[in-house]
């Protein structure tokens, strides 16, 4: 028993070390303000993930459309081909928008930030 103890406790390091490296990585959500900061600042992609009428309805200038249900490696890397590039995501309330960006992170997107919906979008839209 004496010689277990020890291998197992090196056991359990070693799992603890080797867990949280898919999980680690995620979105940052942020404020309208910032998000509209950053598009006034940066050079980033602002991405509808609503449906095409909602789009078509209204979008936040230079916005490009990916629908939520659309986002796989594919169509992700055509729209956001770098995946270091900064991308600003939202939707109509921030429902879709987290879980879009929740996939683009799965993805392998590192600087992703979610920000909510059009809706209480305080700035200009265009049609």
């Amino acid at each position: 028993m004496k010689r277990i103890l020890p291998i197992l406790i090196s056991f359990l390091f070693l799992l603890a070390g080797c867990s949280g490296t898919e999980t680690d990585r995620s979105y940052e959500q942020i404020t309208q303000e910032k998000a509209k900061e950053m598009m006034d600042t940066q050079d980033v992609i602002v991405l509808d993930v609503r449906e095409q009428d909602e789009y078509d309805s209204g979008h936040i200038p230079g916005a490009v459309l990916l629908p939520v249900g659309t986002i796989d490696e594919d169509t992700a890397g055509k729209v956001i081909p770098e995946k270091d590039s900064t991308v600003l995501v939202y939707c109509r309330s921030g429902n879709r928008s987290k879980a879009a960006s929740d996939t683009l992170v799965k993805l392998g997107y590192t600087k992703v930030y979610e920000f909510g919906g059009i809706n209480t979008w305080p700035y200009d839209i265009e049609q």
